[in-house]
Formats: structure tokens, sequence, C-alpha cells
């Protein structure tokens, strides 16, 4: 590799503390998607949704810059993925509210 591309890459501390977030937020989309025992089979709630997909949605975004490195990319590049995150986040959300 180049030292202007080793210069682009993230370091370790940045990886580290991203998938340390990441970790962090999976936990609390597991805990935010939690209902008690008697209540397995009624839908989640709307602000439950609306955590899990936000949460989601900065995950993926997160992977997106970091671990893609997409922050290093072109602005079309970047726009473009975050236009199809948004896409499908959004389209599987109002998915979930028609279901309702």
């Amino acid at each position: 590799m180049q030292d202007d591309q080793v210069a682009q890459l993230p370091g370790h501390r940045r990886l580290l503390t991203t998938w340390l977030m990441l970790m962090a937020l999976t936990l609390f989309s597991m805990w935010s998607a939690q209902l008690g025992n008697d209540s397995r089979m009624l839908p989640l709630p709307l602000w439950s949704i609306a955590l899990v997909l936000l949460s989601a949605a900065f995950k993926v975004q997160q992977i997106l810059m970091v671990y893609l490195n997409l922050r290093a990319s072109s602005p079309g590049w970047r726009g473009g993925f975050l236009c199809l995150l948004a896409a499908t986040i959004l389209l599987v959300g109002l998915g979930y509210w028609v279901a309702l």
C-alpha cells in the first residue's frame, strides 16, 4: 500500500471504539424489543420499533463510514449509500406501520 492510502485507513482506536458502540447499540436494540413473557404474540409498540430502526440505521451508517471506509470516498458514493440506507429504513418502518 502507498503511504497516502494508509493515512486514509481508520486507526485501531477508531475501529475498537466503533465496534464497542455497535455492540452497545445491539444490546440496546435487543432490550427495546423485549416484551414480557405474557405478551409474545402482541406487536411491538411504535416507540420500540422506532428505537430499533434508528439504532439499526446508525449502526449501518457506522459500518459504511468506518469499516468500509466510505468516509474517504467521493460524495456521490457516500450520498448514494446513505440514500439507500434511508430508503430501506423507511420501507421497513412503513411496512410495519401498514401491518398494524
